[in-house]
């Protein structure tokens, strides 16, 4: 009886340790996950913010802007004379020759995007690579895609969530918000026109010349113009499909 005692006792003294170690390293791991979502969704967000506010501090310095362009006001210009509406909205007008500058290098900032709406104001680079350009809180440029000002689809992508998630408010734009594209040369704006809800990651279709959505050809549009195009993710904490607003380009301001 002494031994079968002793037996048992020493079995549940292995369970217990057993079932002590196995907590600690629930616990543990929780305790790592926690630090992971934190970094991810404020850590990465504070830095890129950080890094993007400074980038857009340099533009302007090396541009001799100031923040002349952050109000939020359309600019005027003499072929496409800028709406009398509320501030941060413009009527959308025919527009014919714009200033456009050489083709930057990849990963290259060489724009600022303003959103008055969404009170963002943040660098543009060219390309849409995660290290280099999106996880630094930049908005990327899709490479094939024209420049600022050019005739065709001037179509961005920005992370929805973390590393700055710049794009993350896209849901609250509405048609005729404005949408200031700041370079050395000018600032151009548009106006928000149509927005595709939800489409496949790989609707390359929102990113062409003339912008129509392969999956959805509801969406979109049949005639060349000046068109913005704005990608991110959809819904939020995925990368499953894709948010698109397109605008029109409505004026040009040169600079100096």
């Amino acid at each position: 009886m002494r031994v079968v005692q002793h037996r048992d006792r020493r079995r549940r003294a292995r369970w217990r340790r057993g079932l002590w170690g196995g907590g600690e390293v629930l616990v543990t791991v929780g305790a790592v996950l926690m630090l992971l979502v934190v970094h991810q969704l404020w850590w990465t967000n504070r830095e890129a913010r950080q890094g993007a506010e400074r980038k857009v501090a340099a533009l302007e310095k090396e541009w001799g802007s100031g923040s002349s362009a952050s109000g939020g006001a359309p600019f005027a210009s003499a072929s496409a004379p800028a709406a009398t509406k509320a501030p941060g909205r413009a009527r959308q007008r025919p527009y014919t020759p714009v200033l456009v500058s050489g083709t930057p290098r990849r990963s290259q900032a060489y724009a600022v995007l303003t959103i008055p709406r969404l009170h963002l104001r943040v660098p543009v680079a060219e390309g849409v690579s995660k290290p280099d350009v999106l996880n630094k809180g930049y908005v990327g440029h899709y490479p094939g895609t024209q420049q600022p000002g050019q005739a065709g689809n001037f179509a961005l992508a920005g992370h929805r969530n973390t590393h700055g998630e710049p794009f993350r408010y896209l849901p609250r734009l509405r048609p005729e918000d404005t949408l200031q594209v700041e370079t050395g040369s000018a600032t151009y704006t548009y106006a928000v026109d149509k927005i595709l809800p939800q489409t496949s990651s790989r609707d390359s279709g929102v990113v062409r010349p003339v912008p129509r959505s392969l999956v959805r050809p509801s969406y979109g549009y049949d005639q060349p113009g000046y068109y913005i195009t704005l990608t991110t993710c959809t819904p939020e904490f995925t990368s499953r499909y894709r948010l698109v607003v397109w605008g029109k380009l409505v004026s040009m301001r040169p600079r100096g």
